[in-house]
């Protein structure tokens, strides 16, 4: 059995920094982040440290600088204010992050799908039939919704292939995270697990 100790440097890293990093990438400001969301990014810290155990195997290909970069970039161009240096730099300190805290936080987010899509996506297979189904009983009655146009299957069946492949990698991820989590505990400071010993939490 994994057993997995899963620390937080401290509560204050647990409660300002995790939700600062999703708050500046999804373009919302540390207020709107509810006691609700910061339980949800404590879920998806679990599962991605679950989930870094898994990225031990040599040949697993980690995010590049380049890669890091970009993405950074396209956060910045959520704000007008981040596109000279010093506006970026202030944009940080309002939530108070470093600048290397958010790259350590973006990087793990490109590996952390990039493990999902290496390991779960081989494994999907949308036949036509599928595709035909939601084109018929989905995609068609919503462009009639909207008052839209009627679009060929051809021209959108790639992707109507795309979107299913999206849907049953994210049901075999929430099925492969739950194995994780029944074969590792989680240790969190403060919290008792109801054997009555501190900071264990398993799934």
């Amino acid at each position: 059995m994994l057993w997995l100790r899963f620390w937080c440097r401290s509560f204050f890293w647990l409660s300002r920094k995790p939700p600062a990093n999703e708050a500046l990438l999804s373009n919302r400001t540390l207020t709107q982040m509810t006691d609700e969301d910061r339980r949800a990014v404590l879920d998806r810290l679990i599962d991605q440290e679950l989930l870094r155990e898994q990225m031990k195997s040599a040949d697993f290909i980690h995010a590049t600088d380049a890669e890091v970069s970009a993405r950074i970039a396209d956060a910045r161009k959520q704000y007008p204010q981040a596109e000279s240096g010093e506006g970026w730099k202030s944009l940080l300190a309002q939530f108070h992050l470093a600048e290397k805290d958010l790259v350590a936080h973006i990087r793990q987010q490109i590996d952390v799908m990039r493990l999902i899509d290496a390991r779960l996506r081989p494994g999907v297979d949308i036949d036509s039939k599928s595709v035909e189904a939601y084109y018929r009983d989905q995609f068609v009655p919503k462009l009639k919704q909207a008052g839209a146009s009627a679009m060929p299957l051809a021209e959108v069946s790639a992707k109507i292939r795309e979107l299913l492949t999206e849907q049953k990698v994210s049901e075999l991820l929430v099925s492969w995270l739950q194995t994780l989590r029944s074969e590792g505990q989680v240790h969190i400071p403060g919290v008792l697990s109801s054997a009555g010993e501190p900071g264990v939490q398993s799934r």
